[in-house]
């Protein structure tokens, strides 16, 4: 492809270099800005006031006056016998003529030689060419010029190059290095795939069965699990052209223009077939057409003409379509019916084994030393492939801060706490007081997590404040990778949530701002076990809560009258209350480990779980 642009560049025919235009125009302008605009030469004009003028009128010293555009030149001796060319501003004199007239001088009539020059006005084609022709030709000739200019970059630089109208873009089939070895931790939905370039590499024993090619296959998942990676590692491992666009650039202003841009873009693909389209935020053009009659808006047009051109070519020829989205819920049926998007593909998060695989791959780009996967991947839960190489790379940076070539399991433990946390105000002045409630507030979750069954082991306690707004926080680590939580599980960990402000009323006698973030998570778990997890006695197994964009926050909306919501309202409050209480008993029965563990988090400001669950055993023995 590289070589077709050279050469389609070599046979154009030359053309002048449109900045030599440009250059003319200017010279042109000046040229006749001389003509239309005279000028006194190269004399020497020295400003005066129009006192002197007078003054030297009368003692029949001038010798010539000229009055040009309100501004008197006049040429007179000076006191060394030399003519000098002054000039002062003309005011409404009425005499001036008689005064020029009676003066003086040394010409043979006697008279001062003086007139005034009347500016000759353009005609209006003359105005019309400098002030629209004229400027409108330079502008064209410097766009045309910038126009050449980064076409012909684009072309010489082989990677990809402009088509058409469809503002996509091609990939050539050798510019494409990502493979599937660079995608990890989405095992299932490579397989998947792996179909799509076996089809493309040998079509043959296939079409002989009387199998076709799927026509496009919808990758869902949240946002940074790898959708538009691994579209780009399917074309590197079929070696095809690979075409990419964006859903957004498809609606245009104009009606009408989008379509032209899915047509334009099939049509090239199927010139390059067997190529592959990705379309990256499908969900722009592809959500659901409204019901109401006579809509025909830019972006229904556009949706119908991609439904037409899916359905228009042939799927043996080798075009795939590939799209991503993170709303499949918004998206049209007729879009996602078999024989146009016949398969779906999940990108979920990762689990433990995929974190540590997506790690690995992240790890390779940086020097590194032994690096403990396993904790790493088990701080990370929930996090998707694009925060794990954030994490890997904030590793990096800090290693390079600290003096060091290497990234460290220290490293990459202080980077997962950066994402969740924010970086570290050492800065921070916080009183003796203070630090001495942000202490018992921390030992308050991290006791009543220890005290627990069904809660994930503390893997972490500090009180150093961090840049989100947190003074301090407690690190709950799984031993496994849970996925399914049960009654008791979610009830625990609104005890742990609790357990900060019971320390709080307890220890301190106070309560503060300090357990907000508390209070809103335990809320939230409350609330999801009443109305969505079936977890009430009163509600049993009935739904009173749907979730919308799963995959973009997660946010809910009931299903329920409004004299039901009450009811759920009072029975979160009750889960609420349950849970602080028994975080209030646990604290109270343990005070001597809450002092034990405080003083010693106040002394060392950071202790890690196993210094906190020495604690915990140490005590409890003397019990």
């Amino acid at each position: 492809m590289k070589q077709n642009v050279q050469n389609q560049q070599s046979q154009s025919p030359q053309k002048g270099n449109p900045l030599v235009g440009f250059f003319w125009g200017i010279l042109i302008v000046l040229f006749l800005n001389w003509l239309i605009f005279p000028n006194l030469g190269n004399r020497q004009i020295v400003p005066t006031d129009y006192g002197t003028f007078i003054e030297k009128l009368e003692a029949g010293k001038i010798k010539e006056v000229m009055i040009k555009s309100n501004q008197i030149y006049f040429t007179a001796e000076d006191g060394e016998g030399e003519n000098v060319t002054y000039q002062t501003g003309e005011i409404n004199d009425p005499q001036l003529v008689d005064r020029l007239l009676n003066a003086s001088s040394p010409n043979p009539n006697g008279k001062i030689s003086f007139n005034q020059i009347v500016p000759q006005e353009n005609s209006p084609v003359l105005n019309f060419i400098l002030l629209w022709v004229l400027p409108g030709l330079l502008f064209f000739l410097i766009w045309k010029y910038a126009a050449k200019s980064m076409q012909a970059k684009m072309g010489a630089g082989g990677n990809f190059m402009s088509f058409g109208n469809g503002g996509a873009k091609i990939y050539a089939d050798d510019s494409i290095k990502t493979t599937f070895a660079d995608v990890a931790g989405q095992n299932e939905a490579k397989e998947m795939l792996t179909e799509i370039v076996d089809f493309l590499h040998n079509p043959k024993k296939y079409l002989e069965i009387g199998a076709s090619l799927p026509k496009g296959a919808l990758l869902v998942g949240p946002p940074g699990t790898g959708k538009t990676l691994i579209a780009r590692a399917v074309a590197g491992e079929a070696k095809v052209p690979f075409f990419a666009i964006s859903g957004s650039e498809f609606v245009q202003m104009f009606v009408g223009m989008g379509a032209a841009k899915v047509r334009d873009l099939f049509r090239q693909a199927n010139e390059k077939a067997p190529c592959i389209i990705f379309i990256d935020e499908i969900d722009a053009i592809g959500k659901r057409r409204d019901t109401g009659f006579g809509s025909n808006d830019e972006r229904e047009q556009t949706l119908n003409q991609l439904l037409t051109e899916m359905d228009g070519f042939d799927g043996r020829k080798g075009v795939v379509i590939l799209a991503a989205t993170n709303r499949p819920e918004s998206l049209d049926k007729a879009l996602l019916r078999p024989g146009r998007f016949d398969r779906r593909i999940q990108m979920e998060l990762p689990d433990l084994e995929g974190r540590k695989a997506i790690l690995s791959v992240h790890l390779k780009k940086v020097k590194h030393e032994t690096v403990d996967l396993d904790i790493i991947g088990r701080a990370t839960a929930g996090s998707s492939g694009a925060e794990l190489a954030n994490i890997v790379n904030e590793a990096a940076l800090r290693a390079v801060r600290m003096g060091r070539t290497s990234v460290t399991t220290a490293d990459l433990e202080e980077s997962v706490e950066t994402v969740i946390a924010g970086a570290q105000k050492k800065g921070k002045i916080i009183s003796t007081e203070e630090k001495r409630l942000v202490a018992y507030h921390e030992i308050g979750h991290a006791l009543v997590a220890a005290m627990q069954t069904h809660s994930a082991p503390v893997h972490k306690i500090t009180i150093i404040p961090r840049t989100s707004g947190a003074l301090g926080y407690t690190m709950q680590v799984d031993n496994n990778e849970q996925v399914l939580m049960s009654k008791e599980d979610l009830f625990n960990r609104i005890v742990t949530l609790t357990g900060g402000r019971s320390a709080e009323e307890i220890v301190c006698q106070t309560v503060t701002t300090g357990a907000s973030n508390d209070i809103e998570q335990a809320t939230r778990l409350a609330r999801a076990m009443v109305s969505r997890f079936g977890m009430s006695d009163k509600y049993d197994m009935m739904g009173l809560e749907t979730v919308n964009n799963a995959y973009l926050g997660g946010d809910t909306s009931l299903t329920c009258s409004s004299d039901t919501a009450s009811d759920i309202d009072r029975e979160v409050l009750r889960l609420i209350k349950e849970a602080h209480e028994k975080a209030r008993n646990i604290i109270s029965d343990h005070l001597d480990i809450m002092h034990k563990a405080a003083t010693f988090l106040l002394e060392k400001e950071t202790i890690t779980g196993e210094e906190f669950m020495a604690i915990v055993q140490a005590q409890t023995e003397k019990s």
